[in-house]
């Protein structure tokens, strides 16, 4: 657990400009967005992954500041709240040095833009394995507030059956590389459905993503998954909620 951040305290900042892009989660019952995810992208067309490298210890703390922010007042500015869309939010939970103390900045501009609590999703995921204490301390106090929280990259790295065990999330996002070629493989149809089963069972709300072909939609609509995202609806952009590409909503009306 981390016991204190330098960064809090002494103010550093992120050392350049980050910009939000959103994509929807789609339910597939209604053809609705069910929530936009938050992206991080940078102000010259940097891919997360590449802001990400930049991330050091030193400027954790500001960069998972800046995201949070940034998304809940881009969302706002590109008509979230005209919609009954939620907005789902990506956190590092080694930025969290204090639940409560590192939420200050988050309720503040919640507060500032009229933004619900009860519309925005936490979503963690972490490429080093977690302090499942210090996790579920944080998602204790996240709850307390109102926020929904998800494990995401599920099936992925530490994002597993034991992380699932161990923290109380209201939601979970499959990895994408569960997803891919889930139509022409005869392993994956089978894990996917078993963990369909153990999110009906602990009341979890579970979301695939990563979705790029027709076929693996079919599949996974098949399986009786309510909640997908990927590129097949929509690409991410920057700046604005995108729509759901126009096949796919009307193929979605007609089923």
């Amino acid at each position: 657990m981390i016991k204190k951040c330098e960064a809090c305290k002494d103010g550093v900042e992120f050392p350049f400009e980050l910009r939000t892009a959103f994509q929807p989660i789609v339910d597939v019952e209604s053809a609705r967005p069910y929530s936009y995810e938050a992206l991080v992208r940078g102000s010259t067309g940097q891919t997360a992954g590449e802001i990400l490298s930049c991330v050091t210890e030193e400027t954790r703390y500001a960069f998972d500041q800046a995201c949070r922010v940034n998304a809940i007042r881009d969302a706002v500015k590109a008509g979230l709240l005209e919609t009954d869309a939620k907005l789902s939010v990506n956190f590092l939970p080694s930025a969290v040095y204090s639940p409560m103390a590192c939420l200050r900045l988050t309720l503040q501009t919640a507060v500032e833009t009229g933004m619900p609590t009860s519309r925005l999703i936490f979503e963690f995921t972490e490429n080093q394995r977690l302090d499942t204490v210090h996790v579920r301390e944080i998602l204790r106090a996240y709850r307390s507030l109102g926020f929904t929280t998800a494990i995401d990259d599920f099936g992925n790295g530490h994002a597993g059956l034991g992380l699932l065990a161990d923290l109380a999330t209201d939601a979970l996002k499959l990895d994408m590389h569960l997803i891919r070629n889930i139509d022409t493989c005869s392993r994956r149809p089978t894990i996917v459905k078993s963990v369909i089963e153990l999110c009906r069972e602990l009341d979890v709300l579970l979301v695939a993503e990563g979705i790029e072909t027709e076929a693996e939609f079919e599949t996974l609509k098949n399986l009786g998954i309510r909640y997908m995202q990927g590129h097949l609806f929509a690409a991410p952009e920057i700046g604005v909620l995108p729509t759901i590409d126009l096949r796919m909503t009307e193929r979605l009306a007609a089923a």
